[in-house]
């Protein structure tokens, strides 16, 4: 059993290395898709000014389904497209290596739009949070991966402890309108700005 167990991960370890060309070329259309989809939503949630609780909370889930719905349809295309089945066991163990860090913080997320009472963590500290999550996620699933992914992983951990030492400054309490903005500038531009990067990278051949 300890035999067959070793050698599976084995097995996947050296499929994920053989593979990294193609998901980093997967993470470009992904990531462009993520930013434009994240700077749009910061927009129309600024504008829309949608600033209660659960509006900001239901508003963000949202965003990230569809953001989810879209990278899972690229990522089902590229795998058509490489003749390769989609949920293979390398891809089972990256989604793994995703879903604590994803769970946290659907779970926050939750709690502050049915919950009302709830202020373990302040609606406004919800996107520090999220980012610190992303990040640690991001690092997790690049760890068989180009180190390109494991160092946009820490930006969000550093962009999310940012947030958390601007509120040594300001001791009054955010206002949500302001967490479209943070939204709309860390998940949104900071994906556009890395899948611009992976596009021109790609083509001049350079490892990331």
């Amino acid at each position: 059993m300890e035999s067959n167990w070793a050698a599976e991960h084995l097995q996947v370890i050296r499929t994920l290395m053989e593979r990294s060309a193609v998901y980093r070329r997967a993470l470009a259309p992904i990531t462009t898709l993520a930013g434009c989809v994240g700077i749009l939503a910061g927009l129309a949630g600024w504008f829309l000014r949608i600033e209660s609780p659960q509006g900001f909370a239901g508003y963000w889930m949202c965003v990230g389904l569809v953001a989810a719905v879209g990278a899972f349809l690229l990522v089902r295309r590229q795998a058509l497209k490489e003749a390769e089945p989609f949920w293979s066991l390398p891809t089972r163990r990256v989604a793994l290596a995703l879903l604590p860090s994803y769970l946290i913080g659907l779970v926050a997320a939750l709690l502050v739009l049915l919950c009302p009472g709830w202020d373990f963590i302040q609606p406004w500290g919800l996107p520090a949070l999220w980012m610190l999550l992303y990040g640690c996620a991001l690092h997790a699933a690049g760890f068989f991966m180009a180190r390109g992914i494991r160092l946009f992983g820490w930006l969000f951990v550093v962009c999310g402890c940012g947030l958390l030492l601007a509120r040594c400054f300001d001791s009054g309490p955010w206002a949500l309108l302001q967490g479209h903005k943070v939204m709309g500038a860390g998940f949104g531009g900071l994906h556009l700005a890395y899948g611009i990067y992976l596009y021109f990278t790609e083509k001049g051949g350079n490892a990331a």
